[in-house]
């Protein structure tokens, strides 16, 4: 299925992971797209017109976060992932709010991000053309991933296991399980151990 002509822009300024992506992909067999910065990458985004973009947080003169909006004014369907080495809930949420759809943490790894790729394809061709975001950065495909994961459950689940057994990245994840409370659909609860922080637990209610 996914050695069709899958095509997907990666914006990057660092020419060694350009390289090692390109790599990637051409034994994925899928067609790549490589720009150093984003308004390379606007210029080949329109010309490709790309079914998934990659792009990283740090660059010079034009970071992610506006790159991110930048692409949403031309499309607001394709799915965007975030290279990031940052952790940061509220850098995520900022990305998130400007229409990206995932994280990919650097350093990157080939297994990881060829599953992420896989799963906002599948994601992207699951979606209704019709599809709006309910709230700015909450996407209702990914938000039933979520929901429909929860339902399976029969117990709480961290935010960590709702990640590794959706496949979306932490701070995704994290994100819309707080949109989901406020919603009611899911409720949440802390625990405490002998050491550390609290650990927050969600479960559908």
């Amino acid at each position: 299925m996914y050695h069709e002509n899958i095509k997907i822009l990666c914006i990057d300024d660092d020419g060694q992971i350009r390289y090692a992506l390109n790599s990637v992909f051409e034994f994925q067999k899928w067609e790549s797209f490589l720009a150093p910065d984003v308004n390379e990458g606007l210029r080949l985004f329109k010309q490709h017109r790309p079914d998934i973009v990659l792009i990283d947080y740090h660059m010079p003169e034009i970071n992610g976060i506006q790159g991110v909006k930048l692409l949403r004014e031309i499309d607001f369907n394709v799915p965007i992932i975030v290279f990031t080495i940052d952790e940061d809930q509220q850098i995520a949420d900022q990305f998130l709010a400007a229409g990206a759809s995932d994280f990919a943490l650097k350093p990157i790894k080939a297994p990881d991000i060829i599953s992420r790729i896989k799963l906002h394809i599948k994601l992207m061709r699951l979606r209704p053309s019709h599809e709006e975001t309910t709230v700015k950065g909450i996407g209702a495909t990914t938000r039933s991933l979520i929901v429909n994961y929860l339902n399976r459950c029969s117990d709480y689940q961290t935010a960590g296991e709702i990640a590794k057994n959706t496949g979306l990245a932490y701070q995704t994840t994290y994100r819309y399980l707080q949109h989901l409370i406020s919603e009611n659909v899911v409720e949440s609860k802390n625990i405490y151990g002998k050491i550390g922080r609290p650990k927050q637990l969600f479960k559908i209610y």
